[in-house]
Order: C-alpha cells, then structure tokens, then sequence
C-alpha cells in the first residue's frame, strides 16, 4: 500500500496522469451512479415511489432507461414517464416512442410507452403509415389487453380523421371486431367511434 500510494503520489505531478486519474474516476463515479438509479427504478414497489422519481428524475435521463435489459426497469421507466407534467410529454422523442411500441415483446412497456405517444400531438404531415398499421391491427387483436386496444384504438382514429379514405378504412376495421370477446371500455370507445364517423 505505501508503495501504491508512492507511486500515486510521484504520478501525479504528470499532467497526462492527472487527466487519465481524473477520468476514471469520473467512469466510476458514472457508472456508481447508472447502477444506483437502474436499482432505485427496479425497487419501485408502488406509485408513491413512482411519484417522488417523477418529481427527481429528468426525462433525458429515464429515456435512457427505456430500452434496459431488465425489462422491469424499462417498465418502471416508461412508468414514471408517465407521470410527468404534459409540458415535459410533449417534449419527448415521438418517434422513439413509436418505434419502442411497435417493437418491444413486453405487452405492459407497449402499453405505457403507447400512453406517452397517446399524450402528445398527431400531425397531419407527419403521420407514420407502420404505426398507423400496427394501431389498426393491435385494436382487432383480442388477445392484447383492454388498454393497448383501447390506446391503438384511438391513436388510429387520430390519424386517420385526417382523410376521408383512412376513416373508412378506421370504421370498416372497427365493424370486424367481435363486440362480445371485448371488455366493456373498449365496447364503450367502439360506439363512440361508430356514431362519431367525422
């Protein structure tokens, strides 16, 4: 140990030592904090912990959180997101958004990242057909849960009242769903569309 120290304390009169050292430790401390806030993200046990993350935590930073490899992270990631004031919402990346709901195997991070996109403005001119695509066929399929059906539902109704060919194609998707497979708020969402043709 006296000789680490030593050579500690003979290195650091190099500047090249000083700015590799100081390096490092900032790496570490880095990465001391990723460990600390991915374990903060996968303790929470509730939504009053979720609330005090949505208070502390940036946006930029639970972005980064949204593609983890532990999947209950990127949950409870998506999940504080959620709570966050529609000011900040509306400031988050719409497509990576989508492009996270269109392709993560895991039905609940689908469904929260769907209510972030759901939360934000769809423009005309920058309608994206896939997405269009998935949400008219995620609202028929009977085995998502009552809440992607309901966000695919009426994220595709969104769209598609922009053009009269897209809402006929919303309503002819709509008549072939089977009502009696469907939980009673989609049943409810069905009709409203159904008698609000635009």
């Amino acid at each position: 140990m006296q000789i680490c120290a030593h050579v500690i304390r003979t290195d650091m009169r190099n500047p090249s030592f000083l700015c590799i050292f100081a390096i490092r430790i900032q790496f570490a401390f880095l990465c001391m904090k990723d460990y600390d806030f991915s374990q903060q993200l996968h303790d929470v046990k509730g939504i009053s912990d979720v609330l005090k993350l949505a208070k502390a935590a940036p946006c930029p930073l639970l972005l980064g959180y949204l593609d983890h490899e532990d999947i209950r992270v990127a949950r409870n990631a998506a999940w504080v997101l959620t709570h966050k004031p529609i000011s900040l919402i509306l400031t988050l990346p719409h497509d990576r958004l989508i492009n996270l709901a269109m392709t993560t195997p895991d039905t609940p991070l689908r469904r929260l990242t769907l209510c972030l996109v759901e939360k934000q403005p769809i423009l005309e001119e920058e309608i994206n057909t896939d997405f269009l695509d998935f949400c008219l066929l995620h609202m028929r399929l009977i085995q998502e849960p009552p809440g992607v059906q309901a966000l695919c539902m009426k994220l595709a109704y969104r769209m598609c009242s922009f053009y009269p060919e897209l809402m006929h194609e919303f309503q002819v998707n709509l008549s072939i769903i089977q009502p009696e497979l469907l939980k009673p708020g989609v049943k409810h969402l069905i009709k409203k569309y159904q008698n609000n043709k635009h």
